[in-house]
């Protein structure tokens, strides 16, 4: 057809008045993201993690009418009793009743009833979504529902509480079920309920809610805060958890994080190959450094990958040598002795190698390196997710998940090699 028609359309749908154009909508289980829509599975709760603006208040909002009316697919049957749960009353009226993806802002013909004085939400068929705070967890003491929505429960005042006494209250029909839509926070309950059998988990980001929301807004906050643990928490729905005895400080590095490196005096590529190779196997950390005149060094890139051969490896460090027109490679022997440097040169024969090898442990070899980056000498040029969480998470008995740093070492390699005073000569291409 040609865009003469689809222009007629368009006039004629202008011309329409709104309820009509309401009712023409498609309903909420059509145009939703896959996201947005309860998961199968035999699951008591449903957490729903996402970034800010990802869509998770008008995911909540529909699945509550959906219960509360008994509209399929989302629902089986009438859920004729339902809890609001929010950190605060008022967050409760202002987000999930009145506010703009509230229950009482889908765009439907008829509309819930909202009485203020009984804090309670009443349909057309009955059915009453009563509200609480987490301020007050033995309000929902005598209270019994089958369906609950609970709103930003990292955020929850009394967490636990609420949330044991708002299961105790679950306890109505034949399977009742709880949506707990949330941003991430590394808090002990949101970790627990991440890890039971009974929790279905979703997770989406705000740029995957674009079209929904102001123009240029997901371009600007990831200009501004693209790979910083603020960005990959409040916009990519990351739980970012944070360990005391860490070496390496998260905030420190968001705080000295840049979005490009200045002009550089040296670049060294440092690799830390594992001591086997395969899809199981330890990654091997492959990262690239720079030394500005100044003496700032700079973190210019992570391509460290899992299960490569040696000759695989070799290739990838000489490819990010060749890419940053570095002035050598610094390779840890530990693990291949001579065969590690044979390798990059058979691979590359010209380019130099410098190999080292590690007389003391992993912790006392980062230690410096903690150091230059409390000093405020070590800056990440961009954001390197896997890397910033090794580093965050090595403590004296390095991960937590019992893996070896690789990224954590290749960086340690790196950032040593530069901070070593060297006269070598540098020639770039025009």
């Amino acid at each position: 057809m040609d865009g003469g028609f689809w222009s007629e359309v368009e006039r004629e749908l202008d011309r329409q008045p709104a309820y009509v154009l309401r009712r023409a909508l498609p309903p909420w289980a059509l145009c939703a993201r896959p996201a947005q829509l309860p998961p199968p599975g035999d699951w008591r709760q449903w957490l729903l993690i996402g970034g800010r603006g990802s869509g998770k208040t008008r995911a909540g909002a529909e699945w509550v009418r959906a219960m509360a009316l008994g509209e399929a697919p989302l629902a089986g049957r009438v859920h004729g009793r339902i809890a609001l749960v929010a950190e605060t009353l008022g967050d409760a009226r202002e987000v999930m009743v009145e506010g703009e993806s509230g229950l009482r802002a889908l765009d439907y013909a008829t509309r819930p009833v909202f009485e203020a004085s009984r804090r309670r939400l009443v349909f057309a068929n009955g059915a009453v979504a009563q509200v609480f705070s987490s301020e007050d967890p033995d309000a929902l003491r005598g209270y019994q529902f089958d369906a609950a929505w609970g709103d930003e429960l990292a955020k929850w005042t009394h967490a636990q509480d609420c949330f044991d006494n708002l299961q105790l209250a679950l306890r109505l029909g034949e399977h009742p079920r709880m949506l707990l839509t949330t941003t991430p926070r590394a808090v002990p309950i949101l970790k627990r309920l991440t890890a039971e059998e009974a929790t279905a988990v979703t997770r989406m980001r705000t740029a995957e809610n674009a079209g929904n929301l102001a123009a240029g807004f997901v371009t600007a906050m990831e200009a501004r805060y693209g790979g910083s643990r603020l960005a990959r928490q409040e916009l990519d729905g990351e739980m970012i958890e944070a360990r005391e005895d860490a070496l390496f400080d998260r905030a420190s590095i968001d705080r000295l994080r840049v979005r490009a490196a200045p002009d550089l005096s040296r670049i060294v590529v440092a690799v830390d190959p594992p001591a086997s190779s395969g899809r199981t196997s330890d990654a091997c950390g492959i990262v690239a450094a720079g030394l500005a005149p100044d003496g700032t060094i700079y973190v210019l890139a992570d391509r460290s990958r899992r299960g490569l051969k040696p000759p695989e490896w070799a290739a990838a460090a000489v490819s990010l040598y060749r890419e940053l027109e570095a002035d050598r490679i610094v390779a840890e022997v530990n693990q291949g002795g001579e065969m590690v440097e044979a390798v990059l040169r058979t691979v590359a024969p010209e380019v130099p190698v410098s190999a080292v090898r590690a007389t003391r442990g992993k912790w006392v070899r980062a230690e410096p390196v903690a150091a230059l980056y409390e000093q405020g000498r070590v800056r990440h040029a961009g954001g390197f997710a896997e890397l910033e969480d090794e580093l965050c998470d090595f403590g004296p008995n390095g991960l937590s998940n019992g893996r070896s740093p690789d990224r954590l070492d290749a960086m340690v390699w790196a950032v040593t090699a530069l901070s070593q005073p060297r006269a070598e000569p540098r020639i770039r291409r025009l």
